[in-house]
C-alpha cells in the first residue's frame, strides 16, 4: 500500500531511501529524455529521481533504468502453464505486467474458469490483470464447453484487477448491431474495449469504432494498422510464437515518422520455449530497435503507452509514487537485461515464495474437462468427388487461404500425402459428439499424426495426421491424459504433454513444461512439417472461425469472409 506522507519525506530528503539506483542513466517517458539521475525507493514506491542516498545503493554507472514492460495483451492458457509460472519466466526478462484475457479457459469452463483465473493470479509478484470474455462462445458455428453472458460477466466488474472488456471477436455482431455484443459494450463502458478484427476496413470498421472498441491486436500489414489507428484504435503490435506482425507495423512507423503514443506491444499467444529463449515484451523492444525504432519510443510503447490506455495510474515510469516496477539494462540497443526489480524487490528474491497449485482447491469442471467420443480409423473417412474446398496454411501467419483443388483418393475417399494433410476436429465437452475432417495444405506432417485440445477459441480437439489409424491414437490418447499435446509416429505414442488444467494448462512447473514441449516440438517437427509452422500452436488456430479465410469447426468447414459454413 502507498505511504504518501513517507514517501514525500524521502522525496524531500528528510528521510534515507530504503534502495537507490545511484548513477543511472534513467529512461524518461514523458519527455523522451535519457536523463543521468540517482532512483530512491520507499517500501517498493519510487519516492524520487534525482539525488539520493539509501540504505541499499546499486551502482548503476553506464546502465539504463526503464520502467517494467507491459504485455498489453496476452492469454496465459497459451503458455500452458498456470499464471504463477508464467510469472516466474518473464519477470526476469523485464515484464512486471500483463493484460491478461482469459476467454481460452471461460470457453470451456464459463464463469468458474474466470474466478480460477482471478484467484490463481493472486500475490504474484507481477501485476496481473483481466480483461472479461467478450465472445464466448466466439460464434455460433462450433460448440463451446460453456456461455459467457452478460449476466456471468456482472459479478466480476467491480473486481480490483478487472479493468474492461476482453477482444471483441464477434465483429459482424457490432457491425450489425448485435443486441447480445451490444449488451456487454454497455455493461463495461466507458472501460477499455480490446478489438479483434482482422481485415475490417471502410464503413464497418468506422461503425465498430463507433460501438465503443478502443485497441486492436490483429492487424498484419502496416496499411491495415494505420486505417484502424485513423480510426482512433490503439494498436497492439503483436509478436507472438504463430503470429509476427512487429516488422510490418513498426517498419512502417518507422519509415513514415508517424508518432508511437497510441501503439503498443502484446505476445496475444507465445511459447515457453520462444520465452525461454528470447524473453518475453523485451524481445518486442530489440526487434523495434533493430529496425530502427529510437530505443526510448520503443520502451514507450512496451510501458507508458500501455498504461496510458489501459488506466494503470501507478505504473509504465520511472517517476515519483510509481511503483518500482524497474529494469536495469547493461546495454540499451541490445535491450541486454541486467537486473529486474517487482516493487523495489529484485526479480530472484520476488519469485523465492511464490506458493504451488494445490489442485484439491480447483473445481472439477476445471480439472476434468475433456469429454470426447472414443474415435476409430473408419470414423474419419472423408468421401471426396472432384475439386473440393481446401484450407491452405500461409506461412509466418494466422490468416489462412480458400482453395478449391483436386485432392489424393482411393475409391471415393480423401487419402492425405506429403501435400495434403487430414484434419479432423472433435467435440470434446460432452454435449454432442461431432467429427468432422478436411483437406489441409501446407502442413506437410508425414508417418504419424497429433491432436491437441488447445485449439482457439472453443478448445475442443483438434488433429492432423497423414493416416487414420494414427490419428485416431492421437486423438484417444488425448482424451486418456485429461487433453493436452500427443504425437503419434509409425503407430505408437512418440510424446505427450498432459495439461489437466481445463485441458489448456498444466500443473509442473514451467521449465519441466517448457522442457516437454520443446521435445515434442523437435519430433514433430522432424516429420516434415516445415520450419516456418509451429506444429502445434499453427494448428490450435485453424479452428477458430474469426480470422480468415477458412477454418475448421466441429460443425464443419467454415467460411470467415462471409461468415457461414460451407
Amino acid at each position: 500500500m502507498k505511504n504518501p506522507k513517507k514517501l514525500i519525506e524521502v522525496a524531500t530528503g528528510r528521510e534515507v531511501a530504503d534502495l537507490v539506483f545511484k548513477n543511472a542513466n534513467v529512461v524518461n517517458v514523458f519527455t523522451g529524455e535519457i536523463l543521468p539521475a540517482d532512483v530512491a525507493v520507499s517500501d517498493g514506491w519510487i519516492a524520487g529521481v534525482g539525488q539520493y542516498s539509501g540504505k541499499q545503493e546499486i551502482d548503476c554507472t553506464d546502465k539504463y533504468l526503464c520502467p517494467g514492460f507491459i504485455d498489453a495483451h496476452l492469454h496465459i492458457e497459451s503458455t500452458m502453464v498456470l499464471p504463477a509460472e508464467l510469472v516466474r519466466m518473464v519477470l526476469p526478462s523485464g515484464t512486471t505486467t500483463m493484460i491478461v484475457d482469459p476467454h481460452e479457459i471461460v470457453n470451456v469452463c464459463g464463469a468458474q474458469g474466470m474466478q480460477f483465473m482471478l484467484n490463481a493470479s493472486e500475490n504474484l509478484p507481477c501485476n496481473l490483470y483481466f480483461m472479461l470474455p467478450s465472445s464466448v462462445p466466439a460464434t455460433p458455428f462450433e460448440t463451446a464447453g460453456a456461455d459467457f453472458t452478460a449476466a456471468d460477466m456482472a459479478p466480476f466488474v467491480g473486481h480490483p484487477r478487472v479493468l474492461g472488456l476482453g477482444e471483441v471477436m464477434c465483429f459482424t455482431d457490432v457491425v450489425g448491431g448485435g443486441d447480445v455484443i451490444l449488451e456487454k459494450l454497455a455493461q463495461l463502458s466507458p472501460r477499455p474495449v480490446d478489438g479483434h478484427a482482422p481485415g475490417l476496413t471502410g464503413k464497418s470498421l468506422q461503425a465498430y469504432a463507433a460501438a465503443g472498441v478502443k485497441t486492436e491486436h490483429e492487424g498484419t500489414t502496416f496499411a491495415e494498422a494505420l486505417e484502424k489507428a485513423r480510426a482512433g484504435l490503439a494498436i497492439l503490435v503483436r509478436e507472438g510464437s504463430a503470429a509476427h506482425n512487429l516488422a510490418a507495423i513498426v517498419g512502417g512507423l518507422v519509415d513514415n515518422d508517424l508518432p508511437t503514443n497510441r501503439f503498443m506491444f502484446c505476445t496475444d499467444d507465445k511459447h515457453l520455449d520462444d520465452i525461454a529463449r528470447d524473453g518475453h515484451i523485451r524481445w518486442n523492444v530489440k526487434l523495434a530497435i533493430e529496425l530502427g525504432m529510437k530505443p526510448v519510443n520503443a520502451i514507450r510503447m512496451a510501458s507508458w503507452n500501455a498504461a496510458v490506455e489501459y488506466g494503470l495510474a501507478d505504473v509504465g515510469a520511472i517517476a515519483p509514487g510509481y511503483k518500482a516496477d524497474i529494469v536495469l539494462l547493461s546495454s540499451l540497443k541490445q535491450v541486454e537485461i541486467d537486473a529486474v526489480y517487482k516493487d523495489g524487490i529484485e526479480a530472484r528474491q520476488a519469485l523465492q515464495n511464490i506458493p504451488a497449485f494445490d489442485a484439491e482447491k480447483a473445481q472439477p469442471r476445471v480439472m476434468q474437462s475433456v469429454k470426447a467420443p472414443k474415435v476409430t480409423a473408419e470414423m474419419l473417412a472423408l468421401p471426396v468427388n472432384g475439386k473440393t474446398d481446401v484450407i491452405d496454411m500461409v506461412p509466418y501467419q494466422l490468416v489462412t487461404n480458400h482453395l478449391r483443388e483436386e485432392v489424393p483418393t482411393q475409391n471415393g475417399l480423401f487419402v492425405p500425402n506429403e501435400t495434403y494433410t487430414k484434419l479432423c476436429v472433435v467435440e470434446r465437452h460432452g454435449k454432442n459428439g461431432n467429427l468432422v475432417v478436411a483437406p489441409l495444405k501446407g502442413y506437410g506432417i508425414v508417418g504419424g499424426a497429433l491432436a491437441t485440445s488447445v485449439a482457439h477459441d472453443s478448445h475442443n480437439i483438434i488433429a492432423a495426421g497423414d493416416n487414420d489409424a494414427d490419428i485416431a491414437k492421437a486423438i484417444n490418447q488425448l482424451s486418456k491424459i485429461g487433453g493436452g499435446y500427443v504425437l503419434v509416429k509409425n503407430g505408437a505414442i512418440a510424446g505427450q504433454v498432459p495439461l489437466p488444467v481445463a485441458g489448456l494448462m498444466s500443473t509442473a512447473p514451467a521449465t519441466e513444461v517448457e522442457r516437454a514441449t520443446h521435445k515434442i516440438i523437435k519430433k514433430a517437427s522432424a516429420m516434415g512439417i516445415p520450419y516456418y509452422v509451429d506444429p502445434f500452436i499453427s494448428l490450435s488456430f485453424l479452428a477458430l472461425p474469426v480470422i480468415p479465410s477458412i477454418r475448421l469447426t466441429d460443425k464443419g468447414l467454415f467460411n470467415v469472409d462471409t461468415f457461414e459454413l460451407i
